[in-house]
């Protein structure tokens, strides 16, 4: 079983990565905030990776691939303990769990959906099963990093919210619009609605 993939970067899209090690080119699948922090290609890179076979028979072996060990366990978790979820998923529930680690597994802990929503943009039911499977068992995952929006109450999680409702009323996407709004957010926690909204417009 393969634990990691080290060599050149020979390739990159925000799919997947080809990594060359001894002649051999390695193809993993990645993330969209794992592609945003590869080196340029040419360079060493050094990959943590996941088996998974597909297929009638097993008959395909694709790779997953990630930075650290941390973003790997967390997959791992998501993938193995979260009802109807496969590998595919698993990925798409990390590319958003990436931006804080620690505040997703502290959401998750403290049975927080209005965090999972606001913050990573999971929907509420997802954000239930999510607390309901993994609540018991994240607490073994190590992360690192610190916290950024654990502090966040409830009044200020429904600012985040209206916020985001009000770009998306304007024909932008909610993925686009959360991603303005949470990094005006973070440079101002006092900010108002209507500032919120004027700076997030600016990101676009």
């Amino acid at each position: 079983m393969l634990d990691y993939i080290s060599g050149i970067l020979e390739s990159k899209s925000k799919d997947s990565i080809t990594v060359g090690v001894s002649g051999i080119g390695y193809e993993a699948v990645v993330t969209v905030s794992t592609f945003s922090k590869l080196p340029e290609i040419g360079n060493q890179v050094k990959i943590y990776v996941v088996e998974s076979v597909s297929g009638m028979y097993g008959g395909v072996i694709c790779l997953y691939g990630f930075l650290t060990k941390e973003e790997r366990d967390m997959y791992l978790l998501i993938k193995d303990e979260v009802p109807g979820i496969g590998a595919k998923k698993a990925m798409e529930y990390i590319d958003k769990i990436s931006k804080s680690f620690a505040d997703f597994k502290t959401a998750v802990i403290s049975k927080n959906p209005s965090m999972l929503h606001a913050v990573f943009g999971f929907t509420k039911k997802t954000a239930d099963k999510l607390i309901a499977a993994l609540k018991d068992k994240i607490i073994g995952v190590e992360v690192s990093g610190k916290e950024k929006w654990t502090n966040v109450n409830l009044t200020e999680n429904k600012l985040i919210l209206e916020a985001i409702e009000g770009l998306t009323a304007l024909g932008y996407k909610e993925q686009q619009a959360r991603t303005a709004v949470n990094k005006i957010y973070e440079q101002d926690e006092n900010i108002t609605l209507e500032n919120l909204i004027t700076k997030s417009l600016q990101e676009f």
